[in-house]
């Protein structure tokens, strides 16, 4: 009878469920999916046409603007340990001599290729970010383009028109998957989304139909990895990896298995065990082809003008604002309390990298008055008696109240002089930033002095002018022949 009982209880149920009314009733999954239908075919489509879409001149100013500041972080990465060591591996992996690894004699098959440049991009912390999504595209859409329009000899329309809708594809996974949710869930937002940054570029270049976009897609769903865990290397070696190397190898890897008539799955974003829902318990899929062909993320990311984690920017402009404005000195400075937003107040407190510990990086500006490119990667700088004693007069604040998604990377900085006086500054928006953009002599001036150390002047101004008039370009063969050969 108690089982009876039970049963009849449980049916009861059920069947108020079944009939409450949809106003209380949460969408379900069918329904979800439904509402966001064809959401791969809709991406795909758009995907086999942007090769030949003209872009906005604005888009296409953005475009060699990011292009170029990535290209400098490559070159500059190839002699640091993640490029060191990028070098080393492939050069032993071999392979069809298919694409040129940059600042190297090295060529090797394009996925090889795609591999390292994207070690490169990101073996410190000067490639490009987006503020909102904290998507990371240049050093992955990038790279991957570089390797791929090489092999498949593109023009620089072609390349232009591809790392466009690379930095699409990276943004717009993030903003599907929920950007907050994503490293709520542990995860790193800028390895998750750099698979799909890589698979744009690629796919564009290796010029698929819609068919082939569909199954890259897929491909590149299936690896779309990242971990949070990258906040604990201490060599920038494995985050050089998780942010850039894995995913330009992942998609260049998915375009080329494409290219080569793989098959698979043609609706990865859409239907039962969709990648979207996968990856996320609040999915919004319209978000993968809102706005496609009118909003382009490549003219939203910031350019940084420091080598350093992009929390540091805003608290570094600070501070050096008001260096200038009132003279600030080691013999006159008492105390420095930095305010940062919570988030990025964790990623770089008194970190074990010194292009990620805001202490240090604010410690060497008052020293120096700048912080150079070769001190923002000091280990043995780091250990100084001057910087470590100036270190600890500088405090930093996770303060929630600068939790502003308007001005999610923000930084205010208050300086006691040791006669009393009082100063602060707030940087809502550091150089760089959609709000606070650089100009191309900006750009210019950065990428001339990472590239110039490493492949010298004519190699590094040939490059400048190769993708200020990338349109003129007839291949990218000929960009990526200067940029190979030893450093």
């Amino acid at each position: 009878m108690k089982r009876r009982q039970l049963m009849q209880s449980m049916g009861g149920l059920m069947a108020a469920a079944a009939f409450r009314p949809a106003a209380l009733a949460g969408p379900s999954a069918q329904e979800t999916r439904a509402a966001g239908s064809d959401i791969t075919g809709r991406l795909a489509r758009y995907m086999a046409a942007a090769r030949d879409r003209e872009l906005p001149p604005a888009v296409v100013l953005a475009a060699k603007h990011r292009i170029l500041d990535t290209l400098g972080a490559i070159v500059s990465g190839a002699q640091l340990k993640p490029g060191e060591m990028a070098i080393t591996y492939v050069r032993r992996l071999g392979g069809t001599p298919e694409a040129s690894v940059p600042a190297t004699d090295i060529r090797t098959a394009v996925v090889n290729a795609a591999l390292a440049a994207g070690m490169f991009a990101h073996a410190d912390e000067t490639d490009d970010f987006e503020p909102v999504t904290k998507a990371h595209p240049g050093c992955a859409a990038v790279p991957a383009a570089l390797s791929v329009g090489e092999r498949e000899d593109r023009s620089g329309e072609d390349f232009l028109r591809a790392v466009t809708l690379g930095y699409d594809l990276c943004c717009r996974l993030l903003m599907a998957l929920g950007p907050d949710h994503v490293r709520s869930t542990h995860r790193s937002a800028e390895g998750v989304s750099s698979t799909f940054g890589a698979v744009g570029s690629a796919a564009s270049l290796a010029r698929l139909d819609e068919k082939g976009m569909r199954y890259a897609l897929s491909y590149a769903a299936q690896q779309v990895s990242g971990i949070w865990s990258w906040e604990r290397d201490t060599e920038h070696v494995e985050k050089a990896f998780d942010f850039s190397g894995m995913g330009a190898r992942n998609g260049v890897t998915a375009a080329m298995m494409a290219k080569a008539g793989f098959t698979g799955v043609p609706d990865v974003l859409d239907g039962e065990h969709n990648a979207l829902e996968a990856l996320s318990r609040e999915p919004r899929p319209e978000e993968m082809v809102a706005g496609l062909g009118s909003r382009f993320f490549i003219t939203e990311t910031a350019i940084k003008i420091f080598s350093v984690g992009y929390p540091v920017q805003a608290p570094l402009d600070a501070f050096l604002t008001l260096r200038r404005q009132h003279s600030l000195t080691v013999d006159n400075v008492e105390r420095i309390v930095v305010r940062l937003p919570e988030d990025g107040a964790r990623i770089v407190d008194n970190r074990a990298m010194p292009d990620v510990n805001l202490q240090y990086a604010i410690a060497v500006a008052l020293i120096d008055g700048t912080l150079s490119f070769d001190a923002s990667h000091s280990y043995e700088r780091m250990r100084d008696r001057q910087v470590q004693a100036i270190k600890q007069r500088i405090q930093l604040v996770a303060d929630r109240s600068l939790m502003d998604p308007a001005a999610p990377r923000s930084g205010r900085v208050e300086v006691t002089l040791s006669d009393g006086r009082r100063f602060d500054h707030f940087t809502p928006h550091p150089p760089g930033t959609k709000e606070n953009p650089l100009d191309t002599p900006g750009v210019v001036r950065k990428a001339r002095e990472l590239m110039l150390p490493v492949i010298g002047s004519r190699r590094t101004e040939a490059v400048i002018d190769y993708v200020n008039h990338l349109e003129q370009l007839r291949s990218v063969r000929e960009l990526a022949a200067v940029l190979a050969g030893p450093a």
